[in-house]
């Protein structure tokens, strides 16, 4: 999976979403602090990038070198390649110290992590008892109903070379067991998914790039399916134009719908590890 990943580099540079604003005053406005965040998956830095206008510093952590690559070098920012496992001890030496991140994000990447072990993770630099939590993915974009019927179907067509996890995106990680507490101001103690849009401009090529950087699209042209057939191609370019003379190559908006889940560290908190002592990093996938 990880070859797969360090394929898609360069096309999830150029095709990803950026995530809106408003999601990030969201989580701003829940930390009591803004001293310290850590980006986790962080890839080529979408989430890391708007973190750094609101937190004094960032680090952004991923295990493909090759995904850091691409990200943008701000001076508060500090990108870090991190192995697939460490102990607390070289966490806390390699990303942050114990008890003292304001902030722990993961934008598309938390349904790959190994649940227990990021918690474990998280709860051990958060500060307590206010230290936050946010983890959100994104799910099928929209454009114009003709091209969200196509979508549907082609999607549909590729779950056979999603790998298991993607399961949880479809479910807007709504069924994820979440142990943390309710943030301030959420009058039921839900830690969500609380939802918010992201829109990009697109033409549909940039579109179609978008699709290639899927991990499942990768796995079927790995086994010699090419989701996107020249039928299939027809069909979108039809969709594209509507019924009007728009060129194939006009821009639209499409629109992904972000689902997250924001909670804080709290007071029942208490630290675990693998009977090596080791836990585990993360890589920004699909």
């Amino acid at each position: 999976m990880a070859n797969l990943f360090n394929k898609q580099a360069k096309l999830y540079r150029q095709t990803r979403p950026s995530y809106p604003p408003q999601l990030f005053d969201f989580i701003a406005s829940k930390t009591h602090n803004h001293d310290l965040a850590w980006d986790v998956g962080t890839g080529s830095g979408q989430a890391a990038i708007s973190l750094a206008k609101i937190y004094k510093n960032v680090v952004a952590t991923d295990t493909s070198e090759q995904q850091l690559s691409y990200a943008p070098k701000l001076p508060n920012i500090r990108y870090q390649q991190t192995p697939p496992t460490m102990s607390l001890s070289q966490l806390h030496h390699t990303v942050a110290p114990r008890d003292s991140v304001d902030v722990i994000t993961a934008a598309q990447s938390f349904h790959w992590f190994d649940a227990p072990e990021f918690f474990n993770q998280a709860k051990s630099v958060l500060r307590k008892p206010q230290g936050v939590l946010a983890v959100w993915c994104y799910t099928e974009p929209s454009v114009n109903e003709a091209v969200d019927a196509l979508y549907a179907t082609l999607y549909k067509e590729s779950k056979p070379y999603w790998a298991d996890e993607r399961k949880k995106v479809d479910d807007r990680y709504a069924s994820i067991d979440f142990p943390f507490e309710g943030v301030e101001g959420i009058s039921d103690g839900s830690t969500g998914p609380f939802e918010f849009v992201s829109e990009k401009a697109m033409t549909l090529e940039a579109f179609f790039t978008y699709i290639r950087s899927w991990s499942a699209y990768q796995t079927a042209r790995s086994e010699g399916v090419e989701l996107l057939s020249e039928e299939v191609v027809n069909q979108f370019e039809r969709a594209w134009r509507g019924n009007g003379n728009v060129e194939v190559n006009c821009e639209k908006i499409v629109r992904y719908p972000v689902h997250l889940r924001i909670g804080k560290v709290g007071t029942n908190y208490y630290e675990e590890s693998d009977y090596l002592g080791h836990t585990k990093s993360y890589a920004h996938p699909s």
